[in-house]
């Protein structure tokens, strides 16, 4: 293994490739420490400085880590360049996959930059723009806007979800992105994917009323609200077909322990013969007419199992 100390002669140079994982550019060398461009060559040719790419250098050895790695990608492609794409949702940790081969994403057309996968966007606002582990990357928003041009919805969710665990999915600042590239090849698929992270447009209550109206608006037979059973509040209930439903809304279900909660009920129902399914509001919101048309067949699926009961879908019960 190479020493990965720096020599205490390097001095400033020393400090500052610290700070970056062990690599600098050309720029800082000539602008920032004052090298000349024969001091570089000579730092070169005696092992004292490696070059990763064209002006871009590992100092002291050339065994650096991934993130010193993603920095001289980055530092490779000029002024403004950000790490992006997958390369970015690897530094976020949003993506468990390295983050070669290097992605990056900059303001102004440059030459290519093999092996690096480089990319132009003069839509990089301010906001598209942060730092990570001293490596300039794109945004979270900007990058989950990135990822959604190429990935399928199945990953998309899953990046959207890792982001939402690592508590970095900000609602605001991902409908920002997307008001500011509506022509983005990603735009339209986020939007979709975004759909479940938006705030329900109704409150629990009004979530009830509404799939209670439903429910009547379809001819079935009139459930009962907030029914004990078992030392448990059923939402909604059909007492003679041992059915209920349960409204999901995330802010009431949106923990660990509310999680194993809920599966826990759902199993002491089901034991004490209490069928239940549950709607969550996106749902009711985005898809009525198939929503309770499913509860229609649970409930004919739950009259064949019930031969004593006298329900037929459809039919309002007596009043």
């Amino acid at each position: 293994m190479p020493d990965k100390r720096l020599p205490r002669s390097y001095g400033p140079l020393s400090e500052l490739a610290e700070r970056q994982h062990g690599v600098v550019s050309i720029r800082q060398l000539t602008g920032l420490l004052g090298y000349s461009r024969s001091a570089i060559a000579e730092a070169t040719e005696r092992g004292r400085l490696h070059r990763l790419y064209r002006g871009v250098y590992a100092v002291g050895h050339a065994n650096i880590s991934p993130q010193g790695e993603c920095l001289a990608a980055v530092l490779a492609c000029g002024r403004g360049a950000l790490l992006s794409h997958l390369s970015a949702a690897w530094l976020w940790g949003i993506s468990r996959f390295g983050p070669a081969p290097f992605a990056v994403t900059t303001p102004v057309p440059r030459k290519p930059r093999p092996p690096i996968r480089l990319h132009h966007s003069r839509a990089i606002a301010v906001e598209d723009r942060a730092l990570r582990e001293v490596v300039p990357v794109t945004s979270v928003a900007r990058t989950l806007l990135d990822l959604a041009a190429t990935a399928r919805p199945s990953r998309l969710a899953r990046f959207l979800e890792r982001s939402e665990e690592l508590k970095l999915f900000d609602l605001g600042p991902v409908e920002s992105v997307l008001e500011r590239n509506a022509g983005h090849h990603g735009a339209g698929r986020l939007r979709r994917a975004i759909a479940l992270y938006k705030p329900p447009p109704f409150t629990r209550s009004g979530l009830e009323r509404r799939f209670l109206d439903l429910v009547s608006e379809a001819g079935l037979p009139r459930p009962v609200s907030g029914y004990p059973e078992l030392g448990f509040e059923l939402d909604v209930y059909w007492p003679e077909h041992r059915f209920a439903v349960e409204l999901d809304v995330f802010e009431t279900h949106g923990t660990r322990e509310a999680f194993e909660r809920d599966r826990l009920r759902q199993e002491d129902l089901k034991l004490a013969g209490i069928e239940m399914t549950r709607i969550t509001g996106p749902r009711l919101d985005r898809e009525p007419a198939e929503v309770i048309e499913r509860v229609a067949r649970l409930l004919s699926q739950r009259q064949a199992q019930l031969p004593s009961e006298t329900f037929h879908p459809g039919v309002a019960a007596p009043g």
